[in-house]
């Protein structure tokens, strides 16, 4: 039961932009008290549903296990994405500067070397070293891997022979996005996390 509550739900604004990830407690309450409404997809279609609605529509359906909620009068279909009802804003929290914000940004790749790899084998580097004035900032650390590291030194890219696979720039994903990208993920989620992937 603890495992199936602490699955995650993707949140819509009323407009169906995604604004949020919540672990199911969170969506369950919201749906209770009125402020969502679940979505699901069905075939190419999707479906509106109150949280009574919803839990008509349980009843109706043969549901996987894993996908179920049993209380002790009925079974309930997990919702995967939730609507609010009457908020409208996008999140406007940055990024926090940090290792794994770092990581996610260059996707665990190498920036000099533009291979993937595991976080542990991953450093970061300062692209203009900090004897040359380079600060610690979004735009001028990248990931790289401790053999590229170790090539370049204290050196800038040109003196040391290497070139940035991409330059580095402030993050504009939001910070849900990050768990939203992660082995909680639904392919439900797809249709709504699409647009902001490609930025």
């Amino acid at each position: 039961m603890e495992v199936i509550l602490s699955s995650q739900v993707l949140v819509l604004n009323r407009f169906w932009q995604a604004v949020n990830v919540v672990g199911m407690k969170r969506a369950f309450s919201l749906l209770v008290k009125g402020h969502a409404d679940v979505i699901h997809q069905e075939e190419d279609d999707f479906q509106l549903y109150d949280f009574n609605q919803w839990l008509d529509a349980s009843e109706m359906d043969s549901i996987p296990e894993s996908e179920c909620l049993h209380t002790v009068r009925r079974i309930i279909r997990l919702p995967k994405v939730i609507i609010l009802k009457y908020f409208d804003r996008l999140p406007i929290k940055e990024v926090k500067f940090h290792r794994k914000s770092i990581f996610h940004r260059d996707k665990f790749h190498c920036q000099y070397c533009g291979k993937l790899f595991k976080e542990f084998e991953l450093n970061l580097d300062h692209v203009i070293p900090r004897h040359h004035g380079g600060r610690t900032s979004w735009e001028n650390i990248v990931t790289s891997c401790i053999t590229c590291n170790s090539l370049k030194a204290d050196r800038l890219p040109h003196e040391a022979g290497m070139r940035l696979v991409r330059k580095p720039v402030r993050p504009k994903w939001r910070p849900f996005m990050t768990v939203a990208q992660n082995k909680g993920k639904h392919r439900s989620w797809d249709y709504f996390l699409r647009p902001l992937q490609g930025g």
